[in-house]
């Protein structure tokens, strides 16, 4: 900033020249000319001067007006710096946690059988209830324990429910890939179940006649390619189902299946366990499904061989056809035919169902499905078993089951 006194000075210093009467020396002249000159542009500086800092100020204000309010006792700098985002706090333990379950039982009537004891029985039975626990440990992790618990279903023990674990096992999923350690789902069935979609009215056949486990204890690997025209399941277990492990042979299974088409589904299956005592078993399985508007239909065959320790091999053989018409906004009509080609030695041992052992058999299953609300059916069904005589044995009276199931969801 120029100050006033520097122009009082360079003026002093022009009329401190001196100034006589008579005419003055040329070195004279020329001093007096530039003190002049110099104290104009002083005084030109000055006045540019006062008119920068009368800007300046008006700026500041400006910048004041704009900036928000400070607090008190904090700096400029402090004030204008934006806060840090804060850290999300983790998802409580219950969002990372679903609870899911259904029960389903019947009303039922043994209306007529082969065996006088279980011949006119009837009651109330539940015949499944899970509860299940799935937790979602990280974005690639996950893990379940579920229980059931179920009747005897053999007409005869009089027991409470127990219930016992079903699953438990730790997932781990990526890109349509899935690799499961634990107590899981078997490829025996697992599609095929899935596909049938009415495990309320009765098991798929693997499942019924006691050819397969639903679960094993091991470690399981699979997913889908291909846009998911190809899916694969197989595992190695134990061979013992969701029981505890009592021999050192294990249980490998695989699954292939195809589905060209939105509609159509096909799936090649087999097993093979290593049993003791020399009573090994293996098992093949091939099915195909259609899926129309309103219907859907499946055709299923499998064969197993079953050593036996004492006494000949077993080869027994299924095969089955099943179609579901929904015929109503909330009904529905299935029918299911199974066809036994050479019986079962435990036949007999079949919850819910009491077959005669080692004796070819057919049964028809009829059903109506009313969907009371979307997680609430009401399904009036009957379970037809007939007997084919072999060689000289004449074939056993016939089964007649009537049940009416409820099922629902929570």
């Amino acid at each position: 900033m120029i100050r006033p006194w520097i122009a009082a000075v360079v003026s002093g210093a022009a009329l401190a020249v001196p100034v006589h009467s008579q005419a003055q020396t040329p070195a004279q002249d020329e001093i007096r000319s530039e003190l002049a000159a110099l104290a104009e542009r002083v005084e030109r500086l000055e006045a540019e001067n006062t008119a920068l800092k009368q800007r300046n100020d008006s700026l500041e204000r400006r910048v004041a007006e704009l900036e928000p309010p400070q607090v008190a006792g904090a700096s400029a700098s402090t004030a204008a710096r934006p806060e840090p985002a804060p850290i999300p706090a983790p998802a409580p333990w219950y969002e990372n946690l679903k609870v899911s379950g259904y029960v389903f039982g019947d009303a039922y009537a043994v209306l007529a059988n082969h065996d006088d004891a279980v011949e006119d029985q009837n009651g109330f039975w539940i015949r499944r209830g899970y509860l299940t626990f799935d937790a979602k440990l990280a974005s690639e992790w996950s893990a379940r324990l579920r229980f059931e618990f179920n009747s005897p279903g053999d007409f005869e023990t009089n027991a409470k429910m127990d219930p016992f674990v079903k699953d438990a096992y730790l997932s781990w999923k990526r890109g349509g890939q899935e690799l499961v350690l634990g107590l899981s789902s078997s490829p025996t069935f697992e599609f095929v179940e899935g596909f049938w979609g009415h495990r309320p009215i009765e098991k798929t056949p693997l499942d019924l006649y006691r050819m397969g486990s639903s679960r094993d204890l091991g470690v399981a690997y699979k997913g889908q390619a291909y846009d998911g025209k190809v899916f694969y399941h197989a595992m190695l277990g134990n061979g013992s189902g969701d029981g505890s492990e009592t021999n050192e042979g294990k249980k490998v299974m695989a699954g292939l299946g195809f589905k060209p088409t939105d509609a159509l589904v096909a799936q090649v299956y087999a097993d093979y366990e290593d049993r003791p005592g020399g009573t090994d078993r293996g098992t093949w399985q091939a099915s195909v499904g259609w899926t129309g508007t309103h219907s859907r239909y499946g055709l299923l065959y499998a064969a197993q061989d079953r050593e036996v320790e004492e006494g000949p091999d077993e080869e027994v053989a299924v095969a089955s056809a099943f179609g579901v018409w929904h015929l109503t906004e909330q009904g529905s009509l299935v029918a299911r035919y199974d066809r036994s080609f050479d019986g079962y030695s435990d036949a007999d041992r079949i919850p819910y169902l009491h077959i005669a052992p080692d004796t070819p058999f057919d049964l028809a299953i009829l059903a109506w499905e009313q969907k009371l609300q979307h997680r609430v059916s009401l399904i009036p069904n009957v379970e037809y078993v007939t007997y084919r005589d072999t060689g000289e044995t004449k074939a056993p009276d016939d089964d007649l089951y009537g049940r009416l199931t409820l099922y629902f969801q929570f």
